[in-house]
Parts: structure tokens; sequence; C-alpha cells
């Protein structure tokens, strides 16, 4: 092949280049896209948009959850967790730690396992496994210790993730009791001691109302001056016929 039929080859290459770009640039003043008509405003998503930003907080306490709890169908709902945890009594490591005996564990000290940074912090620290922090970190993992290895995404639904927790309770030669429910808010005591404290004024109204008869009994006394005046009239009178 000379270097003539090479050029050619060449050119028709960079030409066939220079015409589809050509004809991109075209389209794209020919058709460029612009807004015709009003939009739909997407809602944004909640919590902060960086990953692990704003720890979700469960709505209902653990102690409440779980007096409703099934620990039968918690088993069942369990066995996602299966998939990357031991839960027999062998409890050996998989994906992630075993699970056999979890509640009230020190955090991040299964022996053998790998575990991340910040569960080894939880590990320094002395926290445990409590229940409160099963809920929440069963809740959004990510949110409730930024770093984990743990990829799942959560458990959403308080019922499903309140049996997935009295399932593990069972896995212990000791269950761990749960926690006391949070108290009802308590009812509105009846008011009788205001009402008492309403009659009040109703007898401090009628103190008035007696305060006000003493005027009527002192012009009472004003119609008994009278008799003087009638006296003073008969002295006059006999006066006047002793002048006669």
């Amino acid at each position: 092949m000379d270097s003539f039929e090479l050029n050619k080859i060449i050119g028709a290459i960079l030409g066939t280049l220079l015409f589809v770009m050509g004809v991109g640039f075209l389209a794209e003043s020919i058709y460029h896209p612009s807004a015709t008509g009003p939009g739909y405003a997407l809602p944004e998503p909640e919590g902060g948009g960086e990953e692990g930003g704003g720890e979700e907080a469960p709505a209902v306490s653990i102690g409440t959850l779980l007096a409703a709890a099934d620990a039968t169908q918690g088993a069942d709902q369990a066995k996602k967790c299966g998939a990357c945890h031991d839960l027999s009594e062998a409890n050996a490591n998989k994906t992630g730690p075993g699970l056999y005996d979890v509640v009230e564990r020190v955090i991040g000290s299964h022996p053998g396992f790998a575990y991340s940074a910040v569960m080894q912090e939880h590990q320094a620290a002395g926290d445990t496994w409590t229940y409160d922090h099963l809920n929440q970190f069963l809740l959004s993992p990510k949110a409730h210790m930024p770093g984990t290895k743990m990829t799942f995404a959560g458990v959403k639904n308080d019922q499903e993730r309140a049996n997935i927790i009295a399932f593990l309770s069972t896995l212990s030669a000791s269950p761990k009791p749960f926690p006391a429910p949070e108290d009802a808010a308590p009812a509105d005591e009846p008011s009788g001691e205001p009402a008492a404290s309403s009659e009040e004024p109703a007898v401090s109204s009628a103190e008035p109302a007696a305060s006000s008869e003493e005027p009527a009994a002192s012009s009472e006394s004003a119609t008994s001056s009278e008799p003087p005046a009638s006296s003073a009239e008969s002295a006059a009178s006999e006066a006047s016929s002793a002048a006669q």
C-alpha cells in the first residue's frame, strides 16, 4: 500500500468524523430542548443528603414494641438475617458475626470477626447490644453507626423489627427480660378544686349584698329621728296657748 492510498483512507475517516460532528451540531441547533410548560417539583428526600447523615429515631419505644412482639413471626422474618449471620448455637462467623446470645453482648466483641472502626470504638467504650441499641441499629445501620460494614438497608416496619428482636432474645440459654413499656399519658384529674374555688366569688358577692342593706337600716334611723320634731311642735303649741 503506497502513501497515496493510505492518505485516502485517513482522509475518509476524518471526513466521516467531521460529517457526524456536523450533523450533531445541526441537530442540536434545530431541536434544542426547552421547557414549554409548568414543571413538577419532586419532593426532597427525608434526612440529610450525605450518607449516614442524621440518625433515624424510632417513633415508639422498644419496650412498647416488644410488649406486642411475636417471636414466632420474628423467626420467620429473621431468615433474611441468616444469609449473613449464624443464628445457631455454633455462633460461627460468616459475612457477619454470629448472633447467638447477642442481646447484652459487648458491641464488636465476637471472637474472630474483623469489625469496623466504629464497632471497635463501641467495644472500647464497653457499650452493649441493649434492646434499644438493637432497635436503632436494625432501623438503619448506617444512620445509627456511620462507617459500619453492614450494607443492610434496615427494617423500617416497627412491628416486624420488634418481632425480629424478640426472636433474637430467644437465642440464648438465659434470655434477657424485655424493658418495661412506657407508661401511657395520665388522664386529666377531675377539676373538683377549681369548681370549689369558683364558688368563693359567689359567697363574696353575697357580702356586698348584705352590706348594701346597711344604708337601708340607716334610713330607718332617720325616720326614728322624727319623734323629736313632733315633740318640738307640741312644745311650740303649748307656748302659744300660754301666750294667749
